[in-house]
């Protein structure tokens, strides 16, 4: 127990005594238990000074958690003389009852179905070097009814979104006009994570240094990129696998118009050569990367692309992941 609060004294000015005393047993309890952590289980496991009352005081009090992550990494964790990267990415909880907040019926990967559960949105701090995750932020997400009704608007509109073998007519679509491609404005879920993004940079900003943030295939598109390089950060991301990819125009300067900016399209059965960068043979696999800067028609910016191809040399199957940074 002196241990644990030798470890909390970093987060000492941060918080009341007596809620630092509360913390150290809930703690000690959760190291202890076994199975479910439940605050029946924690009161059972934390001994004297961790009643079940003392337990629900802490849970219902307001903490900063957001500077209390932020002062212990930086006192417990942080190696001035490392590289850190900043990932972000989206938990689901399952949750039984009815009385959580914030509960609803939310998609979750691991399950691959729609689930009852909490979801939440977690920074963490990722050193380069020791391959080790910090979380550092993480917030509960509470969907408005406003962007429920707009998810499901997306899902009914890709369902009767019409099939390929339907030709439209020829021609730009009556009224139709051009669009800014500079100018995003950002989804609820998108300002939801600048939000959270801003307040955190703000503490770290003191003693730490970032350049990347990393999100997952959800967010390979511009609106996230805006969002992230507005702070002053590159995202790194994944396309789509059959994201269109094109070349810089290397051709002549046409006599009339401005020079296209878009080249040959990249094949990704036969990608060019002069891009690789490195190949490997493990266990029968053959791992091809290619890295080149490429364009693609949903940013107004280049991009710097890399394509991880693999291929099976007994079956000959192939695979591939596309993933991009904004830094070139």
């Amino acid at each position: 127990m002196t241990d644990i609060l030798a470890l909390l004294q970093p987060i000492a000015p941060l918080i009341s005594k007596t809620t630092l005393r509360q913390l150290s047993r809930v703690i000690f309890g959760m190291l202890a238990m076994t199975g479910r952590v439940t605050m029946l289980g924690i009161s059972r496991w934390a001994g004297k000074g961790g009643s079940y009352r003392t337990i629900q005081r802490l849970y219902n009090t307001p903490l900063p958690w957001s500077e209390i992550f932020c002062n212990l990494f930086r006192a417990l964790l942080f190696q001035s003389g490392d590289k850190y990267i900043l990932a972000g990415d989206e938990v689901v909880v399952s949750k039984a009852g009815d009385e959580t907040f914030g509960k609803d019926c939310i998609f979750s990967s691991l399950a691959q179905r729609p689930i009852p559960g909490l979801a939440f949105f977690a920074f963490s701090l990722i050193n380069v070097r020791l391959r080790r995750s910090s979380p550092i932020k993480m917030e509960q997400i509470v969907r408005s009814e406003e962007e429920k009704a707009a998810c499901k608007a997306k899902a009914h509109a890709r369902k009767t979104k019409k099939k390929p073998d339907e030709k439209r007519k020829p021609g730009r679509p009556k009224g139709s006009k051009n669009k800014d491609k500079q100018q995003v404005e950002l989804n609820p879920e998108l300002k939801r994570i600048q939000a959270m993004l801003q307040a955190m940079l703000k503490l770290l900003i003191t003693f730490l240094s970032l350049k990347y943030v990393v999100l997952d295939g959800h967010f390979g598109n511009y609106p996230s990129a805006w969002m992230v390089m507005q702070n002053n950060l590159h995202l790194v991301s994944k396309l789509r696998q059959d994201a269109g990819l094109y070349l810089p125009y290397a051709g002549a300067k046409p006599r009339r118009g401005p020079t296209p900016k878009y080249g040959e399209k990249i094949d990704y059965d036969h990608l060019p050569a002069a891009y690789l960068v490195q190949s490997s043979i493990e266990d029968g696999i053959r791992t091809d990367i290619y890295q080149a800067k490429l364009w693609n028609k949903e940013f107004p910016i280049p991009l710097n692309v890399v394509i991880i191809h693999k291929t099976i040399l007994k079956t000959q199957a192939a695979a591939h992941v596309v993933l991009f940074s904004t830094d070139l």
